[in-house]
């Protein structure tokens, strides 16, 4: 099982800095990503800039369409109206079927706001907590929504979005 976890940081430039030690642990293979996205959003910004870490695209992380389709949800689902949300709802509702918890999707729509960053994990269950100890020896103590990928999950969103 795999778990999608979703820190939120009250500063636009946290999460890079999270990003950074996290692959430091990764690079003393004291700790194993999946796949891992920031989001940044300073307050002179209209909207936020997002980014897939570079540093995983070898590992076989997952493709970029994956964070586009997930960003997609959480930031433009609120702007787009009527007209498109059967489409949202479609595509909501392929997260739910990798068994990712419409939840914490609703709670990074909520607290992704200007002036904050986000950092998405997905890692092998049982790392998350591992996560969060390397965050808070960074001195970084975001706030925390976690999502259980089940195996099945973890299985069909690698085949869909796999590199």
């Amino acid at each position: 099982m795999a778990t999608l976890s979703v820190f939120t940081f009250p500063d636009p430039e946290e999460a890079e800095r999270a990003l950074a030690a996290l692959h430091a642990m990764e690079r003393e293979h004291q700790l194993r990503l999946n796949d891992a996205a920031t989001v940044s959003w300073p307050r002179s910004e209209l909207a936020p800039r997002t980014r897939q870490s570079a540093n995983l695209a070898a590992l076989g992380a997952l493709d970029g369409a994956f964070w586009g389709m997930l960003f997609g949800i959480i930031f433009a689902a609120p702007f787009l109206g009527a007209a498109a949300g059967a489409a949202v709802g479609a595509l909501a509702g392929r997260f739910a079927d990798f068994g990712i918890d419409d939840a914490v999707i609703a709670d990074a729509r909520d607290r992704i706001e200007p002036g904050t960053s986000a950092l998405f994990v997905i890692a092998e269950d049982g790392a998350a907590a591992d996560l969060m100890h390397v965050l808070a020896a960074a001195g970084l103590l975001p706030e925390v929504a976690q999502s259980a990928i089940p195996e099945h999950g973890r299985r069909e969103l690698w085949r869909v979005f796999g590199r």
